[in-house]
Parts: structure tokens; sequence; C-alpha cells
């Protein structure tokens, strides 16, 4: 993998040849590899370089899934790619549950490690693009987390109506989908038996984009079809009528 500055990864395994079986390979690919023995060791020297961790889940002293908790309430989405012996369905389901990219079981293929390294990196590395980790969605300096119904902006959590942030989520997890007036009507008001008409629907965005700053050109409206989500024309000054 050819590199001007090589990406900085966090292998996290009480394993020494695991570790170092993982260095020598992922070195190759080049990528800059750091190494921990522990969760705690690997929570003294996590740093912003660091654009993934291969965390192993069951360690002694904290478990993998608890240094992975710690990190996604305290804000950090650096991808996670755990590695575990436990390979059932809630295990699974767990890891994602609490923020993990990707999960890879005990014994694995290098090649596989290598190949889910590389996808999940290309996914959260894109220059300007909308990142997601679980049902958490960032793009730039905007976070939206679904299961939570909260939306903040630089680190500031901004207030939404249910109404509002059933938009935003409807919107968010539907990126470049255009959904008409009716679309919108029909999933997010069709709950609350409520008389509505297509009006409600522009003036409802309308309170979204403004609460949401710079970010409200995220929601462009096509002209004739109706509104999209995108953060690929949000610098772009694309019609936000």
């Amino acid at each position: 993998m050819a590199t001007d500055t090589p990406v900085s990864i966090l292998i996290v395994d009480d394993e020494i040849d695991i570790r170092e079986i993982l260095q020598f390979n992922l070195e190759y690919e080049g990528y800059k590899v750091d190494l921990a023995s522990s969760a705690e060791e690997a929570l003294q020297i996590l740093s912003p370089e660091h654009k993934l961790i291969l965390l192993d889940v069951m360690m002694g002293g904290m478990s993998g899934f608890k240094m992975a908790d710690l990190l996604r309430k305290e804000g950090n989405e650096v991808p996670i790619i755990f590695l575990t012996a436990k390979n059932t369905e809630n295990d699974m389901l767990t890891g994602f549950s609490i923020g993990g990219d990707d999960y890879i079981s005990k014994p694995f293929s290098i090649k596989e490690v290598v190949a889910r390294v590389k996808t999940v990196l290309k996914r959260t590395m894109r220059s300007g693009a909308w990142q997601q980790s679980g049902r958490v969605y960032r793009y730039e300096d905007l976070l939206v987390d679904i299961d939570h119904k909260s939306m903040s902006v630089a680190g500031e959590h901004v207030d939404l109506t249910k109404t509002e942030f059933d938009i935003l989520a409807l919107f968010v997890q539907n990126e470049g989908v255009i959904f008409s007036r009716e679309d919108i009507l029909s999933r997010v008001w069709k709950e609350q038996g409520l008389v509505v008409v297509d009006r409600t629907v522009d003036v409802h965005i309308t309170r979204l984009r403004k609460k949401m700053g710079t970010y409200g050109k995220c929601i462009v409206n096509r002209t004739g079809y109706g509104y999209m989500f995108t953060v690929q024309h949000a610098s772009k000054g694309e019609n936000v009528r």
C-alpha cells in the first residue's frame, strides 16, 4: 500500500505472537503499527494519529468491549475491529452495539485481517465522507446519534423536536436517497394520527436546517422530486430551497 504518510494502527492483544504477526504483515502493507499488551496500556498510548484499532476482546484486566465502550462514551469514534475467540451471535451483536466497525474471529487468516483493515479504513478515511460507527453518524463536526435521539454540532448539543429528529434520522440513514414530501409524511407522521399537508414538511425542514447551521446545506431540495441528504454538496451551495 503506497502512501506518503503511513496510516497508523494500534494493535491491542495480550498474546505476543498475535501482536508480532499482525505487526509484521501490516507493516509489510505500508502501515505504521503501535502495540499494546492490554487495554490499560492502549488507553495510555492511543492518540489522534491512530486511524484504526485492532482490539482483542478477551484480555486480562479490562476487556476489549469495556475499552471500546469507554472510548465511545468519551466521544472517540476511532474505527475498531474486534479480534476474538468468541464467535457467538450475541458476542458479535455486543461488539457492534458498542460501536465496533468489524469483528474477526480467531483463529483468523492474515489475508482476511489485511482485507478487513483496508475496507474499514477506506470507508472511514474518505475525505469529507459521512462516517458511521454503529448507529452514530458523523460528518466533520456534525454528529447524529440515532439510539440516543441526539444531534450535536461542533460538540454542542442541539435541541430538536421529535418530528425534526425523525426527519433527520430518515435522511442520514438513507444518504443520497430522494424522498418526496408524500414519502416523508407517510414515514414520519404515520404514527401520530395527524392530518398534515405537504407544506408542513417544508416548514419542519426549514427549521431543521436552521438548527443544523452550516450543515443545513446537507439537506438538498431536488426540484420536482423532493429532498435528499448528502454531504457531497454540503460546501457547494447547491439548491436548498
